[in-house]
């Protein structure tokens, strides 16, 4: 896809070289795979309708860099650094993103980054070509730039200030850089000292006159400083340079001392040391004479393990290989994963969307084992070997627990299976299930017990291999251990006593917690149940229904609680707009949360007064503009109506509403942080006619979909069939609202129907009006 960026110095492609662009889209095109779409009606393949750029800015943190999908290496743009020119600066604000749309100072590429994600991390070793005199000052050395091109597996632009056009590409755990010189004095530059990460420190040694290795420490990601880990990296360069350095930003000195010291306070050039070099602020030059149009090619492996390992990750993956051979091999890889599910039908705009929002929801978890099947121990020096498919890491589980997961399971089950025995693995190494976990390093990052309703809604959908005990009793360690040795469940002695967490400090997230215990014991219960342990089923059902403690008949609403029991006053439900602090409930309010006990709609419904005093309330969440799209504790509500017999064309009308206003073929295209996929994963299964609105309960709601026909290619092995087909008939293209729908050719009456009925019902089939 490609977008005219908004710098100061916009150029347009010029006829050749948009000529060769189409020469070598055409050839790419030759060697990918054709989905049965693009063969019977020789339309545009799901790679060619995706757009990097989607969520780029508003805070969506996505990137339109080089990745394969669910690779480790990604290889970005970065952009948020060094210039007044920039809209956000990573020094000036908090940001968590190497790249945002209407930036416009470019300062290299950093590879391995995070995407959709609210807290900076990793986005490192940033490489950069320049040209004219040596400068290794990124606030100097930084330039505007131009015609931006990104595909899946692809980004390029052209720097202005040197005329250098640049290219990536990735495979799993590597990535090639092509840089096309003008004639004349030119470099290559790898920084670092700088990046998103707020950890320092950096280790570099020259081994060839080709080839760096190295290691940059990474972590302290939202706040926590011990979540420390390094990552290793070896360079290779394609042309041998005139001359190579390195450089190091000496610390400002005073006195006699700074008198005779030439470089005191400044960058200072190394040039004739070529040994180990470490330090906060380091670097790599190299000197090049090249010819008009020369290209020279900048390899990069990565490893969480070793040196060693990120030189074998490379030659693996690339020996043998040039550029545009490692392109089209992960424009294939894309073409493949994003051809499980074909979509017609829409306008082409809504096609984009959908691809876009699928191509981001498999960007994470990622694959964190090297070639060898070497990977770092969770929380640990140790170094193991995957004995059986991929070991995952990244898991951002606050946010996809509650939908990326359930999409996993049904369209691409290894891929689910291998995270989930990642999960328990972790759970074998550390003692605990992950949380937030990244790298092997836990974070801790927001609430609850997460791994629970992952894994039970596999399990419950019939996604086997894995040991589903050993992952029980971490389920049952950390649901029952008392919290000053519980890092999941800290508050867990007043949650197991009380049936609820009090409001302790007037900005604590006690409401929050607690909503989170109720989720994660629901399906707790509900697998306990499937495991033949009554007993456990039963105390951990009861469990998940204490929130009825914090509902207040005066608002009508959940309100914090105090330790004595009464509710805290003075209460405003709204205090907690915009991400301010607000007593008991994590970046929201009473009404973003209220309804998030999805576990038991029912049962709230009874607390509020019936149906209609329920339905009217939960309206009134969207008519008055409560209802948060860009935050998850409220992003099922509009499937909440569909319990209710009658006022089910309401989720229907808020639903597309919501696509639409919120979900756009633009870089303001997410309504907020991606949260790892978390808000594609919604755009995509609304888009298609289903949702998984209660975590560990295999079933989805049903909405109206977006296009006339979906078919969703099944691993026959896992579910018993090829295809799930959606078929959709409407009067006009304004039509929303479901008149009637057909299961497996029989009428279907109800808008909830479990994982089981869909798939042996095989095509599903609604009727709008």
């Amino acid at each position: 896809m490609t977008l005219p960026h908004h710098s100061l110095n916009t150029q347009h492609p010029s006829p050749n070289t948009q000529m060769k662009h189409k020469f070598l889209l055409v050839l790419l095109l030759s060697l990918s795979f054709l989905s049965l779409k693009a063969a019977v009606k020789g339309e545009e393949e799901p790679v060619d309708l995706v757009n990097p750029f989607i969520g780029t800015s508003n805070f969506g943190t996505t990137n339109p860099g080089a990745v394969c999908p669910n690779g480790l290496m990604s290889v970005v743009p970065f952009n948020v650094m060094g210039s007044d020119l920039n809209k956000f600066d990573k020094d000036a604000r908090w940001w968590s993103t190497p790249y945002e749309y209407h930036n416009v100072f470019f300062t290299g590429y950093s590879h391995v980054n995070l995407s959709g994600v609210g807290c900076p991390e990793v986005g490192s070793l940033l490489l950069m070509p320049t040209t004219g005199k040596l400068n290794v000052n990124y606030k100097e050395y930084g330039s505007t730039y131009d015609k931006e091109v990104a595909h899946p597996g692809y980004y390029s632009n052209h720097l202005v200030k040197y005329n250098v056009k640049t290219e990536v590409t990735a495979t799993p755990r590597s990535s090639v850089a092509r840089f096309t010189f003008p004639k004349g004095e030119s470099h290559i530059l790898l920084n670092l000292g700088e990046g998103l990460t707020n950890e320092t420190g950096a280790t570099v040694k020259k081994v060839s006159d080709t080839e760096y290795e190295g290691m940059k420490l990474q972590g302290t990601f939202c706040y926590n400083p011990q979540a420390v880990f390094p990552i290793y990296f070896v360079m290779r360069i394609s042309k041998k340079p005139t001359e190579t350095g390195y450089w190091k930003k000496q610390r400002p000195m005073t006195g006699v001392e700074a008198e005779w010291d030439v470089d005191n306070g400044k960058y200072k050039l190394y040039k004739t040391y070529h040994k180990e070099l470490s330090g906060d602020d380091i670097g790599v030059w190299m000197n090049f004479d090249t010819e008009a149009d020369e290209q020279v090619e900048v390899q990069m492996g990565v490893s969480f393990v070793s040196m060693a390992n990120a030189r074998e990750n490379l030659e693996a993956e690339q020996r043998g290989k040039n550029f545009d051979a490692i392109h089209a091999e992960a424009r294939k890889k894309w073409n493949d994963d994003l051809s499980r599910i074909l979509v017609e039908g829409g306008s082409k705009t809504e096609r984009t969307i959908f691809y876009t929002a699928l191509y981001h929801v498999l960007i994470h978890p990622n694959i964190l084992q090297d070639v060898n099947g070497q990977y770092p121990a969770m929380e640990s020096n140790e170094i193991r070997t995957v004995k059986e498919g991929n070991r995952y890491t990244v898991f951002s589980l606050w946010d996809t627990y509650r939908n990326v997961h359930q999409l996993l399971t049904l369209v691409y089950p290894n891929r689910q299976r291998d995270m989930i025995r990642s999960m328990i693995g972790m759970y074998e190494e550390h003692g605990w299930m992950p949380k937030w976990e990244l790298f092997s390093r836990e974070t801790y990052t927001m609430e609850g017990d997460p791994a629970i309703p992952v894994i039970t809604d596999s399990w419950l959908k019939g996604l086997r291999g894995y040991d589903i005990n050993k992952a029980y009793e971490a389920f049952r360690k950390s649901a029952l251990t008392k919290g000053s040795e519980n890092p999941l469940r800290p508050d867990n002695d007043e949650y197991m006593e009380k049936g609820y967490v009090a409001l302790h400090e007037q900005f604590d997230n006690s409401v929050s917690h607690a909503l989170e215990y109720y989720i994660a014991d629901n399906a707790l219960s509900r697998l306990a149940t499937a495991l033949g342990k009554k007993d456990d089923a039963r105390l951990f059902h009861n469990r998940s229904l204490g929130y009825r403690h914090y509902f207040s008949k005066e608002f009508g609403l959940l309100r914090p609680l105090m330790s004595d029991g009464t509710f805290y006053k003075p209460f405003d439900p709204k205090q907690g707009e915009n991400f301010e602090p607000s007593p008991g409930f994590h970046e929201g309010n009473a009404w973003n949360y209220t309804f998030y006990v999805p576990h038991d709609v029912m049962g709230l419904a009874k607390l509020m007064g019936g149906q209609k005093n329920f339905v009217n309330k939960l309206q009134s969440v969207f008519d008055k503009g409560y209802y948060d799209p860009a935050n998850e504790p409220d992003i099922a509500y509009p499937h909440l109506f569909s319990y209710f017999k009658g006022d089910e064309w309401r989720t229907q009308v808020q639903t597309r509403r919501l696509l639409k206003e919120y979900f756009k073929n633009a870089p303001e295209g997410i309504p907020g942080n991606d949260d790892t996929g978390t808000m594609s994963a919604w755009a995509v299964f609304n888009m298609i006619g289903f949702y998984p609105d209660c975590p560990g309960d295999p079933s989805y709601t049903l909405t109206s979909p977006v296009f006339d026909k979906v078919t969703i290619r099944l691993d026959k092995a896992q579910w018993g069939r090829d295809n799930l087909v959606i078929e959709t008939v409407r009067p006009n293209d304004e039509a929303v609202i479901v008149k009637k729908m057909e299961l497996g050719g029989k009428p279907l009456n109800r808008y909830r129907i479990t994982n089981d009925e869909l798939l042996k019902g095989g095509a599903l089939k609604f009727y709008l009006k």
